[in-house]
């Protein structure tokens, strides 16, 4: 057996695999061999069936099996020792000449290779942000709280302050919803006259179409998918069942072991300052997704090379389960171009500054990940061993194995990056990041 590459430039290559019968014709008599043992044909007995009678029946099948396990066994392997970068997979090149009666076999394969190039950290240009929590959030975060904590009084009708609980429906889409709306989630002065000095028991006749002020809200009350409200246009009626105010609760210890624990907190001040601490943590991971958002964009536009573009638009029209048409396989390559770019940006870069995921770090994150996960349902302590079986089972699934570790590799991306790159760094609020971000 022979193979050869020829380069047909930097990023095309085709590589030649000759296979001649002493390649493959002592596995097939093997195999025939072992098909006469078991072979059931009337007028022989097991063991007993003559070897030229399998040869006709079975040879040509058995060969051309063989043949095509050692093409591809002989293939992976020059891709690996030849250390080949390439793009999708090789790709069979059509010979119509081709005959499986001969002996000796010749199989051409396109590749495409990945490009050279180098990424210059140092020249990208990408804002970050650091976003702190001021006086105006961390005030209503605390009434927020005395709200939540709040004592609820009944009331005889609807007020500017009121809450209102009450069941949406509609016969036609079967909506049969609970929900509790403020005259500050509902849209437009027409709007709110009608619930306003309404009382329990009393039927508003309302329409879907411009009711709240946030689609979300509709969706939330309707019991609807956010993408089901899109554009939804429907006439409503809401049953009022309670009416009630929120007196505010008291700031006091009460107040403090009811949010946070007992003695955790045990004035106001290290409530605020804990209000503080927690948001602009959860601000922290919004900023840094941005950040790497921003970053990989800024990658992608700066970092110039060429892709094999004709290999991968072809790549592309054989590698899904349906056959594309060269116009859908063009479309496809469209939209994918960008995520290959950074996946070999992303790539050049870990190679360069040795970033590595091995077992044990996944596993350990996956722990991480299933810690935080249990203590939003409550269970702040779990032991050691009952985290590491239940990581074990989630690395099991290929699918979460592979989500969580390209979330961790983006973590190490963005930590090599904070170290690299100097930023024009911005401290503003959350609103301002807001306005800025997503204008």
């Amino acid at each position: 057996m022979n193979i050869t590459k020829e380069n047909i430039d930097a990023l095309n290559a085709v590589v030649k695999v000759d296979i001649t019968a002493e390649d493959y014709q002592e596995k097939v008599a093997s195999v025939l061999k072992d098909y006469r043992k078991k072979a059931n044909i009337p007028g022989f007995r097991p063991g007993q069936v003559p070897m030229g009678l399998v040869k006709k029946q079975y040879g040509k099948s058995v060969m051309v099996d063989e043949v095509n396990k050692l093409l591809q066994e002989s293939l992976n392997n020059y891709l690996v020792e030849e250390k080949l970068d390439i793009l999708g997979n090789p790709l069979p090149k059509v010979d119509g000449d081709f005959n499986w009666d001969a002996e000796n076999f010749s199989f051409e394969f396109e590749l495409g290779l990945a490009p050279q190039f180098n990424v210059d950290l140092g020249a990208a240009k990408v804002a970050k942000y650091n976003i702190v929590a001021n006086d105006e959030l961390i005030n209503k975060e605390v009434e927020n709280l005395q709200t939540r904590l709040g004592n609820k009084i009944d009331q005889e009708e609807v007020a500017e302050n009121s809450t209102i609980e009450g069941t949406f429906k509609n016969e036609e889409k079967e909506i049969e919803a609970k929900a509790s709306v403020t005259l500050e989630d509902i849209k437009g002065k027409l709007n709110a006259k009608k619930f306003i000095g309404s009382k329990v028991g009393d039927v508003l006749e309302l329409k879907s179409k411009n009711l709240f002020n946030e689609a979300s809200k509709l969706a939330q009350s309707l019991g609807l998918q956010a993408d089901e409200v899109e554009g939804l246009e429907i006439p409503l009626t809401f049953t009022i069942e309670a009416i009630n105010i929120t007196e505010p609760a008291e700031i006091n210890q009460e107040f403090f072991d009811k949010i946070f624990g007992e003695g955790v907190v045990s004035s106001e001040e290290e409530l605020r300052t804990k209000i503080k601490e927690d948001a602009e943590g959860q601000f922290a991971q919004q900023a840094d997704q941005h950040l790497l958002n921003a970053i990989t964009e800024n990658l992608i536009e700066t970092t110039s090379f060429d892709l094999p573009k004709e290999f991968l638009i072809k790549w592309l029209g054989t590698a899904g389960e349906k056959p594309l048409s060269e116009e859908e396989a063009a479309s496809e390559y469209e939209k994918s171009e960008k995520g290959l770019r950074y996946q070999l940006i992303e790539g050049k870069l870990m190679a360069d500054n040795d970033v590595k995921v091995d077992f044990q770090e996944l596993k350990d994150y996956a722990i991480g990940f299933i810690r935080q996960q249990m203590a939003q349902f409550g269970q702040t302590n779990p032991e050691d061993k009952e985290l590491e079986d239940i990581a074990m089972r989630v690395l099991q699934n290929q699918d979460e194995a592979k989500r969580l570790q390209s979330q961790l590799i983006s973590s190490k991306m963005l930590d090599l990056f904070k170290e690299k790159i100097s930023f024009d760094e911005k401290e503003v609020s959350y609103e301002e990041f807001v306005k800025e971000v997503y204008k």
